[in-house]
């Protein structure tokens, strides 16, 4: 593709004698030229040479992914230097320094990758196949944009909200742990080991359910610490 212009130059001469008759007008001093200087160092993947930047007087455009933008695009668009810097139309979520195939954007991470930026504040990265609801599929998991799910929405599964290697979600197996929720808090308040105890089997004194032996857990625990306050006196 040859490089073009969209836009027309005009010089203002005083008189011909004034700059000589005999000097080409092309080598003529007050004669506009393009600025051949290159937008960017080096101009590869996501970027478009051939075109001018009006705004900083250079070749080459930085093409900006549709998903990194405020404007319904179905393809990247190439923006100016001045337009970038600025953040004209660019989702506050969105890095647009770093390549993403064969345009600039990708969403904001931290923590390794494990927290993901959505409408300007930072949500958990779930390992994949946590989420009933995935927004959006991420290099180390998944996100939703709405409501984070709840410790108890996550216990149903024998999931806790802590990280698991670059995303959040550690599997308890449930026939060996109960996960104890608290209200609408997303991490659990305990978590206890069954030590294999079989709760379909009702014979004897075995807790019949999981919230039998949550409270039978917790009438061991009143009563081993009444008896480290009789046993276990501070001097």
């Amino acid at each position: 593709m040859k490089r073009t212009l969209a836009f027309s130059v005009f010089c203002l001469f005083t008189s011909a004698a004034a700059f000589g008759a005999s000097i080409p007008w092309w080598e003529q001093p007050t004669v506009c030229k393009l600025d051949p200087t290159d937008c960017y160092p080096t101009m590869g993947a996501g970027y478009d040479s051939e075109l001018w930047d009006n705004d900083t007087g250079c070749w080459g455009m930085k093409m900006i992914c549709p998903e990194a933008l405020t404007t319904s695009e179905d393809m990247p668009i190439a923006m100016s230097r001045n337009d970038i810097s600025k953040g004209t139309n660019i989702n506050k979520d969105f890095d647009t320094s770093i390549l993403n195939g064969d345009c600039f954007g990708v969403r904001k991470t931290s923590d390794n990758g494990a927290m993901a930026s959505v409408n300007g504040e930072y949500v958990r990265v779930w390992c994949n196949g946590i989420l009933d609801n995935v927004d959006e599929y991420l290099e180390n998991g998944e996100i939703t944009y709405g409501a984070q799910p709840t410790c108890e929405d996550l216990a149903k599964y024998g999931y806790v909200a802590t990280v698991n290697n670059k995303c959040y979600g550690k599997y308890y197996d449930m026939a060996k742990y109960y996960i104890e929720c608290n209200g609408k808090d997303i991490l659990p308040s305990r978590i206890i080991v069954l030590n294999g105890a079989d709760y379909s089997n009702t014979s004897g004194n075995s807790p019949s359910d999981a919230s039998a032996a949550s409270k039978l857990f917790d009438s061991m625990e009143s009563i081993s610490e009444s008896q480290r306050k009789i046993y276990f006196k501070n001097d």
